[in-house]
């Protein structure tokens, strides 16, 4: 398949164009950055293992009803996906407590949210991703009621299902970052990507870090942690088929 022009760069991945208007190419780079994008640096095969992950649990996602913009996985690294229009939020979707939240907030670190809780950042470096409320949302126009509402149910849905698909792995879904977008015809769907870049992922029976955290805190060979992810999630067929790099 063949890659158009570079139409975004991000901090971790460059989105393409591709032979189809309505599909873009979304290249995962080895890049890695922390502290909003103050601390850098670049990992050998880390967008290879990001895309093989993400690419499995858009796939478990799409298999239980959640739309996204995921087409296919080309090759290690490189995902066809859908054209959005991305809507300037970041979801978060919090289990335990753990990160940000027990810094501005008086919770017990690792208290369990019952229910989870969904925090709205507003995605933009200029004002370095500020937390958001439905009034604010609303009077800047990112969002509707309807559409909040709507990503609101979304995100407790994936919430459940990649809980549930990880516990199975041995892996503890503690929180993660999501982001939407509209198609062409004004539908909302889930884009980006869901990796350890973008989730806190713990070992479910020791609790050990399986994440950027690693990264953040300087702790642990970070490779040796997603490559670890990969395994865990990614079947044996497709590691073979898509990850001869990783394991070389």
């Amino acid at each position: 398949m063949k890659i158009g022009n570079l139409l975004y760069t991000g901090k971790a991945k460059d989105v393409y164009s591709s032979e189809n208007n309505d599909n873009v190419i979304i290249k995962f780079r080895d890049d890695i950055t922390a502290g909003d994008g103050e601390k850098k640096d670049n990992l050998q095969s880390k967008g290879e293992c990001n895309s093989l992950i993400s690419s499995k649990l858009f796939e478990v996602l799409e298999e239980k009803g959640i739309k996204t913009q995921y087409i296919k996985l080309i090759e290690s690294g490189l995902i066809l996906s859908e054209k959005l229009e991305m809507i300037p939020l970041e979801i978060i979707v919090r289990n335990i407590a753990t990160g940000s939240i027990i810094k501005k907030f008086p919770f017990n670190k690792n208290q369990e949210f019952n229910p989870p809780i969904i925090q709205f950042d507003f995605k933009n470096d200029e004002y370095h991703d500020p937390m958001l409320n439905d009034d604010i949302i609303l009077a800047l126009k990112i969002a509707n009621k309807e559409e909040l509402k709507e990503i609101r149910k979304i995100s407790l849905q994936i919430n459940d299902i990649l809980s549930k698909f990880l516990k199975k792995k041995g892996i503890l879904l503690v929180d993660f970052k999501i982001e939407f977008g509209k198609n062409l015809n004004g539908d909302i769907r889930l884009g980006d990507e869901i990796s350890p870049d973008t989730c806190r992922f713990w070992d479910i029976k020791t609790l050990k870090t399986l994440d950027k955290d690693l990264f953040r805190k300087g702790e642990g060979d970070v490779m040796d942690v997603y490559k670890k992810v990969c395994k865990l999630i990614v079947s044996e067929e497709d590691l073979k088929k898509n990850g001869e790099l990783i394991w070389h």
